[in-house]
């Protein structure tokens, strides 16, 4: 399924996130470095969920943390600023958080109901995102029950938000159910990158 969303995407522009909480070590290793064969085939980044050692060990293009993971700090000094780190925010204040804590990105959400999983806290809304991204100094990717039809609401919605003040758009989105677990992943790429980019 990696590999079918991959080709679906145009080089650099898409990074594959490695979240696996129930593989043992090793496996988990293993399973990293088999994505950053087809990450590397595909001009595409690789980020690995909260495990620092395995995001070394595969070579890795950064690691993502959750919102109740360790500080910015621990894994910097690791791998210093040639690879990225990023953390998972629920409101504006750990967003602005994350910035000066050095993290390279955040991803914010959920903005509406997980379509993967059950919602874990209150869908945030195109205003918890509007607000996110008005308090960023990085990149902001919305996560949480993005879709094309719901990326393209967004988008208008942003531009009405624009109208109103200056705001930044988010980076982009990231996604769970709107690939995985649908028939033609490859498809729904397109149509998310068509609604992000149109």
């Amino acid at each position: 399924m990696a590999e079918a969303a991959l080709a679906a995407a145009p080089p650099d522009t898409f990074a594959l996130q490695l979240r696996e909480k129930d593989l043992e070590a090793r496996e988990l290793v293993e399973l990293a470095r088999a994505l950053r064969i087809i990450c590397d085939r595909h001009h595409a980044r690789l980020l690995v969920n909260d495990r620092l050692d395995v995001a070394i060990a595969s070579r890795a293009d950064g690691v993502h943390l959750p919102a109740n993971s360790f500080a910015v700090a621990d894994p910097r000094a690791l791998i210093g600023h040639d690879r990225l780190v990023g953390v998972s925010t629920h409101e504006p204040a750990e967003v602005i958080a994350a910035s000066r804590a050095g993290a390279d990105f955040v991803v914010y959400g959920p903005v509406f109901d997980p379509l993967s999983k059950g919602a874990y806290t209150a869908a945030r809304g195109a205003d918890g995102l509007i607000s996110a991204c008005s308090a960023a100094s990085i990149p902001v990717f919305a996560l949480g029950g993005m879709t094309a039809n719901r990326v393209g609401d967004l988008r208008a919605r942003f531009a009405i938000a624009k109208a109103e003040k200056t705001i930044v758009r988010p980076a982009g989105v990231a996604v769970i159910g709107a690939i995985f677990g649908v028939p033609d992943p490859a498809a729904a790429v397109r149509d998310l990158i068509d609604a992000v980019t149109r």
